[in-house]
């Protein structure tokens, strides 16, 4: 699976924008773009789903509980 860093900015590339261009689109700042792209982890859920709707596509939030889970069941 991509990474969401590679996702973005590779779909941004696709649709030619620069991260300026396509912060205004998603409604977030630049920052958030430059921050999503740089691999960082500390960030917003909803900006993320902000600039992930976009391409049609959100995250949704999960447990440990649940990582756990499925982490047992794919064994």
């Amino acid at each position: 699976m991509k990474e969401l860093s590679e996702f973005v900015k590779a779909r941004r590339k696709e649709v030619n924008l620069t991260q300026k261009e396509f912060a205004e689109r998603a409604g977030v700042a630049l920052t958030v773009v430059r921050k999503i792209e740089q691999g960082k982890t500390n960030l917003n859920m909803e900006k993320v789903n902000l600039v992930l709707s976009m391409f049609g596509h959100t995250l949704a939030a999960v447990s440990t509980k649940e990582l756990k889970n499925r982490n047992n069941t794919d064994l």
